[in-house]
């Protein structure tokens, strides 16, 4: 039996003053890592892909140990920092500093642990430092802690403590439940303070793993509209120091997957720049803050007897919007395609769960054509429908929609679940009396989804379940293995 979950855990953090001078622009982050005398983790640290035998430990050193919330503000217009300014100057920044970061780790409640070599953070990948966890046992809670210094032989100056769970092996059927999200804007939070509401909430549920389906920041809304690589940076800084944010993510492995407002712009494909931020830059910062696998960022995790998970990559591959649709045209690529079905159809696990950054069942909006939903790609759509609804106990699950739904695709049957965007500032774009007869359920609020796979005696069942952002039950259904 794996060790309990519900222990509370300590975070401890201790800083000394910081120490810069005035430099140039261009010169301040060599700068600071020359002076600094005290390193902080404002951001946190994140647990992400974790499998049945690794994880990956995401880490982030800051000057400061908390966001700048008395800086000066970015106006509506700006999309660059005000002359004279530095980043460090603006609100809620967590600027970056060059240091030292470790992990040490090992089984929650065990005696031993493993403690990893000192590494130095990157600092064009914004001061951060992934580390691969190896050796690790499916189904298994792991406490871990990071600590950071400010260079070698140097005293640490700030530790903080998390845990994960591992999956369990394809022979166990314990219950597991895991939480989806999508559409988290900075500006749009519920909590001015802490963050975004629902990680608090999803904390309490204690889900077993927790999957981003996309949109993780804007860089395409403002305050500042984030056309350079510094302000993506500066995105990034400021939703990951939030409190909830911060709390949520060094306790839950977490997946991450990427959308068109975190790639550069709105309905963006490959090439498609947002002012001086390049298509390849935005894409390589979204794996430096995430973890997102380099090579192949779409994969599938399998999760005991009863679950296995597919998360797709919906930006990389895809052909312009712009296309004509027909067969050539495509939002997955061919190689991730062929992936897909291949692994789905020699997966054995009792259920199967899709989960895609964008619709395909929807209904989506008339005027949107970024999605399988849509008829700009209505050829693939197609395709994948007919796919999915040949398989046994599938499900489909999607992030990018600013609003709740189940619906069931009068086509082929294929049900799909949207999870909603994360606050209820961020819902929009339909409305309540638009429900048609392929919605089981509608909704137009924030919130996020929990999915649960469990037995009732030896009858395996896959719950979902929508909340709003206070944590009620919005809507339940179960389905029973077929």
């Amino acid at each position: 039996m794996r060790p309990s979950r519900c222990s509370s855990i300590l975070m401890a953090v201790t800083l000394i003053s910081v120490v810069t001078k005035c430099v140039t622009a261009a010169e301040v982050k060599i700068e600071q890592a020359k002076v600094s005398t005290s390193v902080a983790m404002a951001t946190g640290f994140k647990v992400t892909e974790a499998t049945g035998t690794t994880a990956t430990v995401w880490a982030r050193l800051t000057r400061e140990p908390e966001r700048n919330v008395t800086g000066v503000k970015f106006g509506p217009k700006d999309d660059a920092l005000p002359e004279g300014r530095q980043l460090a100057d603006m609100i809620d920044s967590a600027v970056g500093t060059s240091g030292e970061v470790r992990v040490i780790y090992g089984v929650a409640g065990a005696s031993g642990r493993t403690r990893t070599e000192w590494a130095r953070v990157a600092l064009k990948a914004d001061f951060t430092k992934r580390f691969q966890l190896k050796g690790l046992a499916p189904g298994t809670t792991y406490s871990v802690q990071v600590e950071g210094r400010p260079e070698k032989g140097r005293e640490v100056t700030v530790s903080l403590t998390g845990q994960f769970v591992t999956p369990q092996s394809r022979d166990e059927n314990l219950p597991v439940s895991f939480m989806v999200v999508t559409g988290q804007d900075y500006g749009r939070r519920d909590d001015p303070v802490n963050g975004h509401r629902i990680y608090d909430h999803m904390l309490k549920l204690k889900p077993e793993f927790f999957v981003h389906t996309g949109d993780v920041v804007y860089y395409d809304k403002a305050y500042p509209w984030a056309k350079t690589e510094e302000l993506a940076h500066y995105k990034w800084q400021a939703t990951y120091s939030l409190p909830f944010q911060r709390n949520f993510h060094r306790n839950v492995s977490s997946y991450f997957m990427r959308d068109d407002h975190d790639s550069t712009k709105n309905d963006s494909w490959p090439g498609r720049d947002y002012g001086d931020l390049t298509w390849d830059r935005g894409l390589e910062i979204f794996q430096e803050q995430t973890g997102l696998p380099e090579k192949l960022p779409y994969r599938t995790v399998r999760w005991g007897r009863d679950l296995q998970v597919w998360m797709m990559e919906g930006r990389k591959y895809r052909s312009p919007n712009t296309m004509p649709d027909g067969p050539n045209k495509t939002i997955w690529g061919e190689k991730q395609k062929q992936w897909f079905y291949e692994t789905v159809q020699a997966s054995d696990a009792t259920f199967r769960v899709l989960i895609s950054p964008t619709p395909t069942v929807g209904p989506d909006r008339k005027n949107k054509n970024d999605n399988h939903a849509n008829v700009g790609f209505k050829h693939e759509g197609d395709e994948l429908r007919a796919f999915l609804a040949k398989q046994k106990n599938l499900y489909v699950v999607c992030g990018d929609r600013h609003w709740q739904y189940v619906s069931v695709d009068p086509e082929t049957g294929v049900r799909e679940y949207a999870c909603g965007p994360t606050s209820n500032k961020h819902a929009g774009g339909w409305k309540d009396e638009y429900r048609s007869p392929m919605h089981k359920y509608l909704k137009v609020q924030g919130g996020f989804l929990r999915v649960e796979a469990s037995r009732k005696g030896n009858t395996p069942q896959l719950s979902f379940r929508h909340y709003d952002v206070d944590g009620n039950i919005a809507n339940e259904e179960v389905r029973q293995a077929n």
